[in-house]
């Protein structure tokens, strides 16, 4: 996903930009972002891997799914990148709603 060049890149690759990127400039790159886009809450790469989790929840991506797109073998080991936002609760209202009889 982020190709990085490699120290001494083969003479038979035409592509240099071969290989994962090297992670203290993956995490460089991102903390500088955040400080540039003004966020306070502290944040890090792995932050990130939460926030796709939540989304997708909110999305209605069953948690089995997100569990597989996340490489866990167990859905408790999921279940903590999940976050209950605000959209979730509003989403939980209705149905709990719909339960109890109308006067």
């Amino acid at each position: 996903m982020f190709p990085a060049p490699r120290r001494r890149p083969p003479r038979s690759v035409a592509d240099p930009a071969i290989g994962p990127i090297d992670a203290t400039v993956l995490q460089r790159a991102f903390g500088r972002a955040v400080r540039e886009s003004g966020v306070v809450k502290r944040a890090h790469v792995h932050t990130l891997r939460h926030s796709y989790a939540t989304h997708l929840l909110e999305a209605g991506v069953p948690l089995v799914i997100i569990q597989e797109y996340l490489g866990h073998s167990s859905p408790s080991t999921t279940a903590v990148y999940t976050h209950v936002t605000r959209e979730l609760r509003a989403a939980a209202v209705d149905p709990i709603n719909d339960l109890m009889p109308r006067t």
